[in-house]
């Protein structure tokens, strides 16, 4: 019967038109078929559930930062191979992978950026670049985001997403945790606020030292936040895990996290803290 039959849509020339790939997505969540332009324009949110997709760094910093306000810098620095690590593909050839793949030579972008009418250090990490693995780059650039907060006052917000230490480069790896823990102690003593924004997922080395210092932790709504991973703890422990264990919702019940802010909403409620953490001096008054 012709009803049923399977269309072939043809060019002008005649020749076979295909339907172009990665136009539709399906949601995890609630598994609806999802039109890519609309979830874009839609701040990769779901409609239908309200899951929130991973966005790439430069989506982040256009759902954050006002406008062209971004501008970033430390841009040159890369990774060395200093433990000579070999496996599968060698740790050169993953780090030119990733910089192919992203366009971006490491896990985090950091610059200077105006949120609401607050000029903000604003930090990014990447999960499309190695898992956002936290390495001696990241701990340096981000180190460099708090100094430069601390060096003009002006208010760090650093967006969080990792799974864990980068294992390529073994203890220089763990040593960022101080490194960087030690960088927001000086932030905080000088009373420059910090924000950080916890995505998903944070865990590991990351989730246990800058992304959980800050005065206002902040977390988009399900987000896995930890340290070890939930099979981890389950086999260890022994222990069935409650409902939600580990996601942002959870975490804000027992007080880790301040605040979980959909993603829509994020950007104006980073104003409303700013404004509150960074009041404007009073204006004189008139004589």
């Amino acid at each position: 019967m012709p009803f049923f039959r399977k269309r072939t849509y043809r060019n002008a020339d005649g020749k076979r038109k295909d339907m172009p790939g990665g136009l539709w997505l399906k949601c995890p969540s609630c598994s609806e078929i999802l039109y890519k332009r609309e979830l874009d324009d839609n701040l990769g949110v779901c409609r239908h559930c309200g899951h929130h997709f991973q966005l790439t760094r430069d989506q982040r910093i256009r759902c954050l930062a006002e406008p062209d306000s971004f501008v970033e810098f430390d841009t040159g620095i890369t990774s060395v191979d200093v433990l000579g690590f070999t496996g599968t593909d060698s740790y050169p050839d993953k780090l030119a992978g990733n910089i192919r793949k992203t366009g971006h030579k490491d896990a985090v972008s950091c610059g200077e950026a105006r949120i609401g009418d607050h000029e903000v250090a604003l930090g990014v990490m990447d999960f499309s670049f190695l898992g956002a693995s936290m390495g001696s780059v990241v701990g340096e650039k981000v180190t460099r985001l708090f100094e430069h907060g601390l060096e003009r006052r002006h208010p760090v917000v650093l967006c969080c997403a990792s799974g864990g230490a980068r294992m390529y480069e073994g203890m220089f790896s763990l040593m960022q945790m101080a490194k960087t823990s030690a960088a927001i102690a000086r932030l905080n003593a000088a009373a420059v606020p910090y924000i950080p924004v916890l995505t998903h997922p944070t865990m590991a080395g990351v989730m246990a030292s800058f992304a959980t210092l800050g005065d206002a932790i902040l977390a988009e709504p399900g987000a896995l936040i930890g340290f070890a991973g939930p099979r981890v703890i389950k086999e260890t422990t022994q222990q069935e895990l409650p409902e939600g264990f580990q996601r942002a919702e959870f975490l804000e019940k027992k007080g880790l996290i301040d605040l979980v802010v959909p993603r829509s909403e994020l950007r104006a409620t980073l104003a409303r803290l700013l404004d509150f953490l960074c009041p404007s001096p009073a204006a004189p008054e008139p004589v």
